[in-house]
């Protein structure tokens, strides 16, 4: 063939890709109009494709023609029906064309075009969603492009990593990528976008490694990813695939969200697959997935939603009347009354009743009340509807009381495997009426069986008596004591007729215990029955006049039962004994005695009943008063004056020590002990206790002049140390209740923001390791424990600059939202020894008091203290404090001379300072400094007549340019742009100075703003202090 021929030959390959082009570019321009045209254009192309001379050609010019599509960002409807079109042809296309199509939106998912990256991935994830099974496609193909979608999940644009990730779901399947799910599973925890996160959660697969993983997004901040959550449990997991605790957790979660579509995709989750597919409508059945007995809150919360929804519908003639029959087979000698068959309740079937009649209850209360609140036709049709709910509840409900109390009766007498049943058909009593003096005295007498009844007891291994039950509650078990009391109340409602009921049972039960006859079952049984009186009663007079006096049952029964050498009765004794004072006018001298000496002297689980004891009787009756019952010789003017709490030595002492009862409670936290929980309740120990007792009472100081106020730092600062110690890791109860205390306690007054700014250095002290006596330990031990250290500051720094509530709203505001909490400016409230100018200041005093030669643990503390300072900003109406600080910022800074980028940031901090100093040139007298230094309680020698001016840093010498070692071009294929393929060499001369500026001005941004962060921020950012937390710093610790 000539030149002239192969010229010629180009030209109409030329013309032809040309013409292809016009025709693609048309059919495109309309497909993107409507999805209507797509299968009429599909032909089109199709045909156009066959037509073709060639089909390189052709996909040459299909290619060149969609190229714009790539740098197109924009996500409009229009580009998104064209995406979807092409993806439909290749779809369709199972030959070369699908082999090129993939190869080519390959090599446009590696483009650092971020955009070409979001179309490749978009398109490539429509093509795999759209292909049939059997499409034909080489092994090879396949390979390549999963492997380099793996690679975009872990892009940086998370639209990128949202379809690679979509891309994946069909082969996530495959047990032969098992590498995919492992990716997905690795990812998805660490991601922060929600769109990827439920991109993720609808790719898994139902699995057992999958389900725990799917069932923690339910948790996730996201409403859209718990949603999403929600729809694949319903999809991909029958409700026989998941255990007990996940069904119930799945449940707990999702109908108690805070969002209403997420608990409506839960509430669909529970009606149409759970209740409908798998139980039938049967919701007793449905129960019966749920274990009952073992998550009763669940179950119920369950029924509520079920009957809400209008979903249980009651069969014709079910009731409870059908579990009672009357025997119609009757002897001569029988009585008048029937003997009754009755036949016991499974736990669901009394779960399911009690929660239906409850039901029932209160849409009949609630549409009488509709009722009396209208008038006329409505009025009269609210009252039809509640005659309609009561008619249906009496004839769900035993006929008469005595049917209803045989029933019970029945039920108790079966054992402990249906006392679960017994508690449910209880708590029905409250809709009995028992007005008629028949009725309550056939109640009243099954009420006495039933409290006389000698709790349930085996024999362990060593022939040993065990109560069965926590040892605490009445009947071994808080709901049953709290539905037994419920049902006496309800049969004995005459006033005070309970308490003298229940005192003659006791007066009896107590009989055995006063002539020190009785064994630990007796004693236990008494105890938890005073208990249930006392926790019930609300005043000590009610109980005045019986059949036993309240001293006589403190003297008889409460103070010998803390006495007894049983270890089960002392801790219920030592229980009721709080309890008892917490009726009390005036504690009782010999009950703090006792309660002090069981805190002190007792086991740890009688030490946590006594701690808790005590901490109740401080809050009601106030630290002062509770000592002045005790007589300690201790002077006012001593406890006026106190800035600590008094050592308190546990082993030497015989609880009759002549100390304060906060004293020795706070002793607690020295008894390494006392830190561990107890195995049968993790989330109960002294500390725990302790913790949650101080942090009330700071919440509530106001409530106790008496607490001299230089306590509260030394508590706050032991709380923050507590928080942030290994010990409340797993205390979790303990860690909620802190983390709630300080989310209020800086926004509640200004003198708790003083506290705060109090606590700041010396909670620093007690957490860094290697200073001020403190251990250090191995290298890793003392990197965590710096980090640690680091964030506790931050969060206190989040403390001091969060605002303060307003006390009282204006009356007249009333457009004003209270849903939110109102807030008053800081700035311009706070004095400054309560703001940040105080922190600000004892931190420059704390860091000058260091000599200029310092230990590497020293140096470390030294420059995190620093790290925080220079977030601190000052308010232009505080002149003194300002002044203060430029001449403290000078010691500063010469304490960190080593420290180039925080010495940068000083001076940053010294010039802004200088900024809002209205007289700059002035000088601060030093009476002014000792009297700024004496409102932050602060001794300080150092001698501040220096300069104000910071120390001025020599410029670099100059020198010849330094041949800079050869760089290594390393390509990111997820950048946005192409980088240079060699570096430029960086000369070392005076104007290398503006770079190093431009660098500390980026991180200054970047440090100020961190000023928001949030607690579970904190501990990505304590990973960027390397000069304080790596292991380089610490070498001679």
């Amino acid at each position: 063939m000539t030149v002239q021929e192969e010229r010629v030959m180009e030209e109409n390959v030329t013309e032809e890709a040309k013409r292809l082009m016009l025709k693609i570019a048309a059919i495109l321009d309309e497909a993107r109009t409507s999805y209507a045209t797509h299968n009429r254009k599909l032909k089109e192309l199709s045909l156009l494709r066959s037509k073709s001379s060639s089909s390189s050609i052709f996909f040459s010019a299909f290619s060149r023609t969609l190229t714009p599509l790539f740098d197109f960002q924009r996500r409009l409807a229009s580009v998104e029906r064209v995406v979807s079109f092409v993806s439909a042809l290749a779809a369709s296309a199972s030959d070369e064309f699908l082999d090129h199509f993939l190869k080519f939106l390959l090599a446009a998912a590696t483009a650092s075009n971020k955009t070409a990256r979001f179309r490749a991935c978009q398109i490539v994830s429509e093509i795999i969603l759209r292909l049939p099974d059997d499409a034909e496609v080489s092994n090879e193909l396949w390979d390549e492009v999963i492997e380099w979608m793996m690679v975009r999940v872990r892009d940086k644009i998370p639209v990128v990593r949202t379809f690679a990730v979509r891309a994946l779901s069909r082969f996530v399947n495959d047990s032969v990528n098992s590498d995919i799910l492992d990716l997905l599973l690795e990812v998805l925890p660490l991601e922060q976008n929600a769109d990827v996160r439920k991109m993720i959660v609808l790719s898994l697969p139902p699995s057992t490694a999958t389900s725990q993983v799917i069932i923690d997004c339910t948790l996730d901040v996201s409403e859209s990813v718990r949603k999403a959550a929600y729809c694949v449990l319903a999809n991909k997991f029958p409700l026989q695939s998941l255990s007990i605790k996940l069904r119930t957790v799945i449940l707990r979660r999702g109908l108690a969200d805070r969002s209403l579509a997420v608990s409506k995709e839960c509430f669909k989750l529970l009606k149409d697959e759970w209740l409908t597919k798998c139980c039938n409508g049967d919701p007793v059945e449905l129960l019966k997935y749920l274990d009952v007995e073992t998550y009763e809150p669940v179950s119920e919360s369950v029924m509520e939603a079920l009957l809400k929804g209008g979903l249980v519908k009651l069969q014709n003639g079910a009731s409870i009347q059908q579990y009672i029959s009357s025997n119609g087979d009757r002897t001569e000698g029988d009585t008048v009354d029937c003997p009754q068959s009755i036949q016991l309740m499974e736990a669901e079937a009394a779960l399911y009743w009690r929660t239906v009649c409850k039901h029932l209850q209160s849409e009949a209360h609630a549409k009488g009340s509709d009722a009396a609140a209208t008038m006329g036709t409505e009025a009269q049709v609210y009252a039809a509807e509640a005659s309609d709910k009561n008619d249906l509840l009496e004839k769900i409900l035993p006929s008469t009381v005595s049917e209803y109390i045989e029933l019970v009766r029945a039920h108790t007498n079966a054992g402990s495997n249906h006392r679960f049943a017994s508690r449910q058909l209880l708590l029905l009593g409250a809709m009995f009426d028992f007005s008629d003096t028949t009725n309550r005295k056939a109640a009243g007498a099954f009420l006495h069986e039933l409290i006389c009844k000698c709790p349930e007891h085996e024999d362990d291994d060593e022939g040993n008596i065990v109560v069965l039950g926590d040892g605490l509650s009445f009947g071994g078990d808080n709901d049953w004591a709290e539905a037994v009391d419920s049902f006496a109340k309800k049969v004995h409602a005459a006033a005070g007729e309970f308490e003298e009921v229940v005192l003659e049972i006791i007066e009896k039960l107590a009989q055995p215990c006063k002539e020190r006859t009785a064994n630990h079952v007796q004693w236990m049984h008494s105890l938890s029955l005073t208990g249930l009186l006392l926790k019930s009663a609300k005043s000590l007079r009610k109980l005045q006049g019986k059949a036993i006096t309240p001293d006589e049952l403190l003297q008889t029964l409460l103070l010998p039962g803390a006495k007894q050498s049983h270890l089960d009765v002392q801790r219920i004794a030592v229980r009721c004994l709080g309890l008892f004072g917490l009726l009390e006018r005036k504690p009782s001298a010999e009950l703090l005695k006792q309660l002090r000496i069981s805190y002190i002297k007792g086991p740890h689980s009688i030490s946590i009943e006594a701690c808790k004891a005590l901490i109740d009787l401080i809050m009601w009756h106030g630290p002062e008063e509770v000592d002045k019952v005790l007589k300690l010789n201790i002077p006012c003017q001593i406890n006026s004056e106190k800035s600590t709490f008094c050592p308190v030595n546990f082993s030497d002492s015989e609880g009759d020590l002549d100390v304060e009862t906060l004293d020795i409670l706070y002793g607690g936290f020295e008894n390494a002990d006392w830190a561990s929980p107890l195995p049968s309740n993790e989330d109960e120990c002294v500390h725990a206790i302790l913790g949650e007792g101080f942090a009330k009472i700071l919440l509530l100081s106001d409530n106790y002049p008496s607490l001299p106020i230089s306590l509260h730092p030394v508590l706050l600062s032991k709380l923050i140390y507590l928080y942030f110690s290994d010990v409340s890791e797993h205390l979790h109860r303990l860690k909620q209740c802190l983390s709630v205390f300080f989310e209020l306690y800086p926004c509640l007054s200004a003198n708790h923001k003083r506290c705060i700014a109090k606590s700041f250095i010396p909670v620093m002290r007690s957490m860094w390791p290697g200073i001020f006596g403190n251990y250090a330990g191995s290298p890793f031990t003392v990197s965590q424990m710096r980090k640690r250290a680091v964030q506790a500051s931050r969060f206190m720094l989040q403390m001091v600059q969060s605002n303060l509530y307003v006390k009282e709203t204006q009356p007249d505001c009333e457009s004003t939202n209270t849903e939110q909490p109102q807030v008053i400016d800081k700035c311009a409230e706070l004095p400054f020894e309560c703001g940040e100018e105080g922190l600000a200041l004892r931190i420059a005093v704390e860091v000058a008091s260091f000599q200029s030669k310092k230990t590497a643990a020293e140096k470390a503390y030294v420059s995190a203290l620093c790290r925080i300072l220079v977030l601190l900003h000052f308010r232009i109406s505080e002149q003194g404090p300002i002044k203060c600080m430029r001449k403290l910022l000078y010691r500063v800074v010469e304490c960190l001379s080593s420290e180039k980028d925080l010495v940068k940031e000083l001076k940053r901090m010294s010039e802004r300072l200088r900024t809002v100093d209205s007289q700059p040139d002035q000088e601060l007298l030093q009476d002014d400094v000792n009297l700024i230094l004496g409102k932050l309680e602060l001794d300080c020698d150092l001698d501040l007549d220096g300069p104000v001016s910071m120390p001025q840093t020599p410029a670099a010498p100059l020198t010849r340019p330094t041949r800079s070692r050869r760089r290594v071009r390393i390509e990111e294929e997820s950048s946005d742009e192409e980088l240079p393929s060699v570096v430029p060499t960086t000369h070392h001369t005076v104007k290398s100075r503006s770079v190093r500026a431009s660098k500390t001005a980026a991180i200054n941004k970047m440090s100020s703003a961190g000023r928001s962060l949030k607690i579970d921020e904190m501990g990505e950012l304590v990973e960027e202090d390397s000069d304080v937390t790596s292991d380089d710093s610490y070498a001679s610790d």
